[in-house]
């Protein structure tokens, strides 16, 4: 079983990925800035405080772990802007310290970089509001700095263009840059599938070094 250490745990993925981490026997630390607001109890879970945003907090989380996965988020496009990047910076400084023992590291991505069907990115869809603009290419910032690292070991998961709370299902599909659209066109993956992708990635470890994607 792997030992997790997980940033964003109270989340609406990274709930999920607690649970689906625990469920399958895995060792998970929530690393929180404020330990009050994670309710959930299991004999694997640890609670540490820490924060993404610090590499020294980092380092101190992440050694002795086998992944690090970050699933934080901003709330509205400011935040992300403010905080995705940034935390992917601040994870790989954090990581960097720890050499040949560093834990892999496993990001939560966006869908906006996708290439769609017409072989545009989703970002370039007329009409979408300037704060999805903002959280899109906040991952999209996140992306290329993932991509000029090669001496820590990433991952970086988007997920399909809709996503939201549903059903687990255990299946999905997967794609490196595309994006993953059903027979109508439509693209969806529910929080708890994508949960179940992630955790795949972490026991599988198929997309060391780049982004790959899940859709229904």
């Amino acid at each position: 079983m792997a030992k997790i250490a997980l940033f964003g745990a109270t989340g609406t993925i990274g709930s999920r990925v607690l649970r689906e981490a625990l469920d399958r026997g895995h060792h998970v630390t929530a690393v929180v800035r404020d330990p009050k607001k994670l309710t959930e109890q299991h004999p694997n879970l640890t609670v540490a405080t820490g924060d993404v945003l610090d590499p020294a907090s980092v380092t101190a989380v992440a050694e002795g772990q086998d992944v690090v996965v970050s699933a934080v988020g901003g709330g509205d496009g400011p935040g992300h802007v403010a905080t995705i990047a940034p935390a992917a910076k601040s994870l790989v400084a954090g990581l960097r310290p720890l050499g040949e023992k560093a834990p892999r590291l496993i990001a939560v991505g966006g869908a906006g970089s996708l290439r769609t069907p017409d072989g545009k990115q989703v970002w370039d869809a007329e009409g979408l509001p300037e704060f999805l603009l903002q959280i899109m290419h906040a991952h999209g910032d996140a992306l290329d700095f993932y991509r000029s690292v090669d001496d820590v070991r990433w991952t970086n998961l988007s997920p399909a263009a809709q996503i939201a709370p549903g059903e687990r299902t255990g299946t999905y599909r997967t794609a490196l840059d595309d994006l993953i659209v059903d027979a109508d066109g439509t693209s969806r993956i529910s929080a708890e599938d994508y949960a179940v992708a992630l955790v795949d990635e972490i026991e599988e470890a198929n997309h060391i070094g780049e982004r790959f994607t899940v859709g229904a």
